[in-house]
């Protein structure tokens, strides 16, 4: 299966000349001579497959400095009624500026006939579908699609096609990632990629894929994994992204994250300047004369991006990498990433505060310093800033920042790539454990009029950094009854006995915190112990139900860490004002502080001044646990989760 295509080259000569760079429509012929056509395989054995089974999954690429072509094709069969939704279209997208997609087969093999589907693309229907324009998202691709008409189980569909292109930013450089990725056993699958000998191509595999052959035919090196019975590797349960990574290999001639670097550098150097007219520059003095502080004005700074101008990505053309310029994201009122990064970059210059661009990924940073270098690694880019020896990480997309760049946390991407004129490596994002807890929800029950009575309650829960972030955005773009309803239907869900009559919030920015409040009445059930002939209320943490890790399967990185919700650092309070001034109370609870692989859980039973108080402090040191500590980690959790928390009333 095609992953990613960076440098999408062309085949043939006729393909490189310059009008195969718009290509708004599919071209529809035989594939490249270069390919080698594989004829269709007999289906895998029946029993136990999936409804549509995979005969061939074919992926050939030719990988040259004057650009990338490549082959994709699809035989599967249709074995059971159920997996036929799943084929009722086919489709391919591509960027018309700087791709050419070719459309070879697509037809039914039925009992020794052929059922031709394509005819000459009559019924292709070609679309430049936005599909993602509700997260404020252009990126310019077209597609086209057509109904799979006639489809019956035992039918098999055949279809293929091929990409070429040739990306302006990666230039002669080539990228092409191949990887298992289909259900069941296939009968044959295939990866061949070729490039002129002596190109200097590298290639590497991770765990499942197999290993794949490397030889010369005249002036072409080949490189091919070409098995039969195939089955794609699980993914260890529960594992880090790395660790999941299975079944794939890797194809680059980016020599090393350095080049990659020194590539993108002129693209933020051109983009990241102001003009000399612009009004931005009025409200850059407007920073600079609040404050000689570096930190003071880069905070001032990335509010200014965050709060006037708006997300849009904007993908079309050579927007994918190439930043729009900082007079242009200002002038429009809206940017994506690059764009916003731009204009943060330019503001920060005007205000002598030295900051640099680095690439990032959203989600698939885990291992990428394990990873071949490409541009495809990336797909987010931010501003990295050195003051007073302290590196700060400011992202031009989020809002509502509002506490100062020391409440800024270093974000989860785990490896960032520096931009820079002369080349950076990447560099690891540390992310520290949270030092207090960034949710802290206290409950209080007053039953001081007796057990019978209702008791009022109080909750207060307090929010800080990106979860006070987070309420603020809330709070400002939704009503304030619907809010109050999500509130009350919240709590109604947690504990059914508690009818809140009351919904306040408050925003707390000097100390990056974010304050709700509930009141109302509870019905506490406080139930007759027959053994001791006294009264008991249970109370329930909600921190204390973790339910462990599961355990894996035989398969690849079996015995890989798990991985843990990081960094968290959550603390639940539960108090209960008693009769009497609570004489005669007693409580019965788990007191004191123990380490559960990779957390940290703290808890308290107490009774002062009248108050029964049950606290529990759930901490993680680290985002991972060691697959052999993790065993022992879940006996804990699931002895935590049955232990009792209780007040005694007197006989």
């Amino acid at each position: 299966m095609r992953f990613a295509r960076i440098a999408a080259g062309l085949a043939a000569a006729l393909l490189l000349s310059a009008p195969v760079h718009a290509a708004p429509k599919p071209v529809f012929g035989p594939p490249p001579k270069w390919v080698d056509v594989a004829p269709v395989p007999e289906p895998p054995p029946s029993e136990g497959a999936p409804a549509v089974q995979t005969l061939l999954d074919d992926n050939q690429s030719r990988l040259t400095p004057q650009g990338d072509t490549y082959y994709n094709r699809r035989v599967r069969k249709v074995l059971k009624a159920e997996g036929l939704p799943a084929l009722t279209t086919f489709g391919v997208t591509w960027d018309p500026q700087d791709e050419v997609v070719t459309i070879h087969t697509l037809r039914i093999l039925r009992g020794g006939r052929t059922i031709d589907l394509l005819g000459k693309g009559r019924q292709m229907l070609v679309l430049r579908r936005e599909q993602d324009l509700e997260k404020a998202m252009l990126d310019g691709r077209m597609s086209a699609t057509q109904q799979i008409e006639g489809l019956q189980v035992g039918d098999i569909l055949d279809a293929s096609w091929t990409h070429s292109g040739r990306d302006p930013v990666a230039g002669n450089r080539s990228y092409d990632m191949e990887g298992l990725s289909f259900p069941g056993v296939a009968s044959r699958y295939r990866a061949r990629l070729s490039w002129p000998t002596g190109t200097p191509i590298r290639y590497r595999t991770t765990e499942g894929f197999g290993e794949p052959k490397l030889s010369q035919d005249g002036d072409w090196t080949y490189l091919v994994l070409d098995a039969a019975g195939v089955q794609a590797p699980k993914p260890p349960v529960g594992a880090p992204p790395r660790f999941r990574r299975l079944g794939f290999m890797e194809t680059s001639s980016f020599e090393s994250w350095n080049e990659i670097s020194r590539i993108m550098s002129p693209l933020y150097a051109r983009a990241a300047s102001i003009s000399p007219g612009s009004d931005l520059r009025a409200e850059i003095d407007a920073i600079a004369a609040k404050s000689t502080d570096p930190k003071v004005r880069a905070f001032e700074a990335l509010r200014l991006v965050e709060e006037k101008t708006r997300y849009f990505f904007i993908g079309i053309g050579d927007g994918g990498y190439v930043p729009a310029s900082a007079d242009e994201t200002w002038r429009r009122k809206f940017g994506d990433c690059k764009g916003k990064t731009a204009l943060l970059l330019a503001i920060l210059a005007e205000l002598k505060v030295p900051a640099e661009p680095a690439l990032v990924s959203l989600g698939g940073g885990d291992g990428m310093n394990e990873r071949l270098p490409s541009l495809a690694a990336f797909n987010h880019v931010i501003v990295r800033t050195e003051i007073e020896g302290k590196t700060y990480w400011l992202d031009g997309t989020r809002t509502g920042d509002r506490s100062g760049l020391d409440a800024l946390r270093p974000p989860p991407h785990r490896w960032a790539l520096p931009i820079r004129a002369d080349g950076a490596d990447l560099v690891e994002i540390v992310v520290p454990p949270l030092s207090e807890p960034f949710v802290e929800a206290t409950t209080r029950f007053d039953a001081s009029k007796g057990l019978n009575a209702p008791a009022p309650m109080e909750m207060v829960s307090r929010f800080r950094g990106d979860a006070a972030n987070g309420l603020r955005q809330m709070v400002a773009a939704v009503p304030r009854a619907d809010l109050e309803r999500n509130f009350r239907q919240q709590m109604s869900g947690n504990m059914s006995w508690v009818e809140v009559e009351k919904v306040e919030w408050k925003d707390d920015v000097a100390n990056d915190a974010f304050e709700v409040r509930m009141a109302g009445v509870a019905d506490l059930d406080w139930r007759k112990n027959p053994d001791l002939g006294m009264l008991e209320y249970k109370v329930t943490a909600s921190t204390t139900s973790a339910p462990g890790f599961p355990r894996r399967e035989p398969g690849p990185n079996r015995d890989a860490p798990y991985a843990v919700p990081f960094p968290i650092y959550v603390r639940s309070t539960t108090e209960v004002v008693l009769p009497g001034g609570g004489k005669g109370f007693t409580v019965r609870g788990p007191s004191g502080k123990e380490t559960i692989g990779a957390m940290e859980l703290s808890r308290g039973s107490t009774i002062a001044g009248g108050v029964a108080r049950f606290t529990t402090d759930m901490r993680s040191l680290a985002p991972e646990i060691s697959a052999a500590d993790a065993e022992a980690a879940t006996r804990t959790l699931r002895r935590i989760a049955g232990e009792d928390s209780l007040i005694r009333a007197p006989l």
